[in-house]
């Protein structure tokens, strides 16, 4: 998937939980994710940004960007540090579809996702019924973009795109989004002041770039606005079926299954080992909105399981370290029962785990490595 589909690529790595993945976001948000801006993610002086600005000023106006947008986009915008190191840090690694869907259909996302999904009963049946989108796949995408709106993002998209066209990586592709960025202030659909995202530029319920947004976004609600902002998602998650019936999906077909769940569609077993699915054309509509095997294993299993579904009936293999998720759990609670907190027991052993198991091994005087292991287990027990 391109850029402006992947986004920056939850995938994100696929699951690194970062910001935000969606038409164009990081992704995967979680109830771990910050709510309180970062200190780095706060505009600072910077001379070179402010000569990039005054240049790109003319640009814009060249592109229909009128004085009066420029101007009140700008007031309160500055050079965002947090925005550029988080750009430069992104880590590629993938972690295993056991681990994806752990976080992805955790017993809270789960929980969540049947209330949200109660909640908005008729504004997601008027949109099946429109858009031919199952209203359990909107509701899923919903929950793994911004944990069902509870993490949209704070940073101002204004900084944040002009920082990185400014100064990232891809700076032509971070201009395109600034200008389209100030023609949806131009246009009425939100003032600068709400623009807020991720520190990418991905924004609302449903993690949009601009260019997506100018694209696909929906005014639902018939206010005259496309507010994918409000805390009422209904433009946010009509834009999200819009998305996907513009890109292939097709009404009345099921994404997939685990085999032998589902009949036809193609066999994917994307962990040696784990379960294996059959998946349909809708599954590829799917990574259209994020092109990887595991969100849209996650988007579809976490819809299944909003719908009443239970758990995958196949099992995953012991990881590299020789245990299965019982045994990462179980490592998790001993540690925290020690003194040693986890922040959770879901089974995936990421930074906090990893900190964990590294002052416990400390204070044990054994080699301090992070790594899980059957031996650390049975000395907690």
């Amino acid at each position: 998937m391109s850029i402006t589909r992947r986004h920056f690529g939850l995938g994100l790595a696929t699951l690194g939980l970062s910001a935000c993945s969606g038409p164009q976001g990081l992704g995967l948000a979680g109830p771990d994710t910050p709510t309180r801006l970062a200190a780095d993610l706060r505009p600072v002086p910077n001379a070179g940004y402010d000569a990039w600005v005054t240049a790109f000023r003319g640009r814009a106006r060249g592109q229909g960007i009128s004085e009066a947008t420029l101007a009140d986009g700008f007031r309160n915008a500055g050079y965002l540090p947090g925005v550029v190191k988080r750009d430069r840090n992104q880590t590629e690694f993938k972690r295993s579809l056991e681990d994806y869907l752990s976080i992805a259909a955790s017993d809270e996302r789960v929980r969540k996702g049947r209330a949200a999904f109660a909640r908005h009963r008729s504004t997601l049946a008027a949109l099946e019924a429109q858009y031919g989108v199952d209203a359990k796949i909107i509701t899923a995408i919903w929950g793994l973009e911004s944990f069902y709106g509870e993490r949209k993002g704070d940073v101002p998209v204004i900084s944040a795109t002009s920082t990185l066209a400014y100064d990232g990586r891809r700076g032509a592709f971070f201009e395109k989004q600034l200008v389209a960025a100030l023609k949806i202030i131009q246009r009425g659909d939100i003032t600068a002041s709400r623009m807020t995202g991720s520190w990418a530029g991905a924004m609302g319920h449903t993690q949009f770039i601009p260019t997506s947004y100018q694209s696909f976004a929906v005014d639902f609600t018939g206010d005259g606005r496309r507010d994918i902002w409000s805390n009422d998602p209904s433009d946010a998650l009509a834009s999200t079926a819009a998305y996907l019936s513009r890109n292939g999906w097709r009404r009345g077909l099921a994404w997939g299954g685990e085999a032998g769940t589902v009949s036809g569609g193609s066999i994917l077993q994307p962990q040696a080992g784990g379960p294996r699915f059959a998946v349909t054309a809708n599954f590829r509509a799917i990574k259209r909105y994020n092109n990887s095997d595991s969100y849209a294993i996650g988007v579809g299993h976490l819809s299944d399981r909003i719908g009443g579904a239970g758990p995958l009936r196949a099992s995953f293999p012991p990881d590299e370290y020789g245990m299965t998720k019982d045994d990462r759990i179980a490592l998790q609670k001993g540690l925290t029962a020690k003194g040693f907190d986890t922040d959770g027991a879901d089974g995936v052993i990421g930074p906090n785990s990893r900190k964990a198991i590294s002052a416990y091994q400390a204070s044990q005087g054994l080699p301090v490595t992070g790594d899980p292991s059957p031996e650390l287990l049975r000395r907690l027990n």
